[in-house]
């Protein structure tokens, strides 16, 4: 009896134990079953599932408009109109601009309805209508990927030529030009003068559409080293120097971009058209009619007329009890400027011109210092903010580690 019991017994355990097992391969199992599946992410353009539609796209041909577009995708011209008329408060569809691209999302049945227009307004910008019953339009921004890069080149020409003979955006030059502005005479830069820069390419779609932030910058010009950082100080970016002073000064060291000298300041000049040597007392700025005039400083205008054999159009402008500058032969001034308007440092006053006694479309800009008249190229303004005492401990942190980034750039190679 009890070996029939203890047998039993035996028979009981081993099966629990088989039981155990084959729960626990099925756990296992439901285990693998079970595990998570990754679903790749939609591919989207313009924030749409590319894969839900058939897309068409074009280019905005001469004189075409949005009504030509459409009803070739089979949209009636009543709601061509209602969707124009909506989309007003957006984007005037009267403003549409030949050879930008734009794209029909249709169905993808065998209808091929037409649910989305995309026009693209820029290299970033879009606008989207959508084509459903609510015929809803509204604008949207392409996501913009920033990559930062460095250039570094020795003068041979100009500036905008070393960019170019380096592979890169020649937009940079202006950028630096805009940085320098108060520091650099980009009139005078000579051959040999060398720069290495530090700097965001933006691209959209892989494409690069321009140049972002600056980030640090070194320019030898005439043999020494200008530096600029950008950094923020409270709220506000600005480019400082390796002493912790602004690059910003009170004037700027040219009232336009990109032109030449063929006149500098002098008190025994020939005159080009009346044949006997007079005084020049300001610097003759060759540029092409139309180019646009900047003041070269925060100021008030007081003075907007013709002068008769001289100047022409000009304008004068009173920026403190100091400094007054004058802008002559303009072919016209920009719109609102007049007596007794304040203007802003860099805004546009004017348009260079030949009007008066002038050989060709030339800017002549003069300053006068406590009403003495004084060479433009020569005038010294005062810093704007520099990086306050309390905060030049981590100012100079960031300047010398931005300072090692640029060293690692090598301008002697090219």
């Amino acid at each position: 009896m009890i070996r029939k019991y203890l047998a039993e017994i035996i028979l009981l355990i081993c099966s629990l134990i088989v039981f155990i097992v084959v729960f626990n391969l099925s756990e296992k199992s439901d285990l693998i079953i079970e595990e998570e599946v990754v679903i790749p992410e939609p591919e989207l353009m313009f924030g749409l599932p590319v894969d839900s539609f058939s897309i068409s796209e074009g280019k905005i041909k001469r004189n075409q408009n949005l009504s030509d577009i459409l009803t070739g995708f089979g949209i009636d011209l009543g709601t061509i109109d209602k969707l124009a008329r909506s989309s007003r408060d957006t984007f005037d569809v009267r403003k549409i601009v030949t050879g930008r691209n734009y794209y029909v999302f249709q169905s993808l049945d065998s209808l091929k309805k037409p649910e989305y227009f995309i026009y693209e307004s820029s290299g970033t910008d879009y606008i989207v209508f959508e084509l459903n019953d609510s015929l809803h339009v509204f604008r949207g921004k392409k996501n913009i990927v920033s990559d930062i890069r460095t250039a570094s080149s020795v003068i041979e020409s100009s500036l905008w030529n070393a960019m170019v003979e380096q592979n890169v955006n020649p937009v940079l030059a202006n950028e630096l030009s805009d940085i320098y502005q108060w520091t650099i005479d980009f009139f005078a830069i000579q051959k040999g003068d060398k720069f290495r820069v530090i700097f965001d390419e933006d691209y959209v779609d892989s494409i690069p559409i321009g140049i972002g932030k600056i980030h640090a910058a070194q320019f030898r010009y005439m043999g020494k080293d200008f530096y600029a950082f950008r950094y923020r100080q409270d709220t506000v970016y600005d480019y400082i120097d390796e002493e912790g002073k602004n690059l910003r000064k009170a004037f700027l060291k040219a009232p336009l971009s990109f032109s030449r000298i063929s006149g500098r300041f002098t008190y025994n000049r020939m005159h080009p058209i009346l044949r006997y040597r007079r005084p020049h007392l300001g610097v003759d700025y060759v540029a092409p009619k139309g180019t646009p005039v900047k003041s070269i400083g925060e100021g008030v205008v007081i003075s907007k007329a013709y002068q008769k054999g001289g100047g022409g159009n000009y304008l004068r402008i009173r920026h403190n009890s100091v400094y007054t500058t004058t802008y002559m032969h303009l072919s016209g001034y920009a719109k609102g400027i007049a007596p007794g308007v304040h203007v802003e440092q860099g805004q546009v006053i004017g348009y260079v011109g030949a009007t008066g006694l002038a050989s060709g479309p030339h800017l002549d800009f003069r300053i006068t210092k406590n009403g003495k008249p004084t060479d433009p190229l020569k005038v010294e303004a005062p810093p704007g903010d520099s990086i306050r005492d309390e905060n030049l401990n981590t100012y100079f942190i960031f300047k010398d580690s931005m300072m090692n980034e640029l060293n690692k750039i090598n301008w002697e190679q090219f």
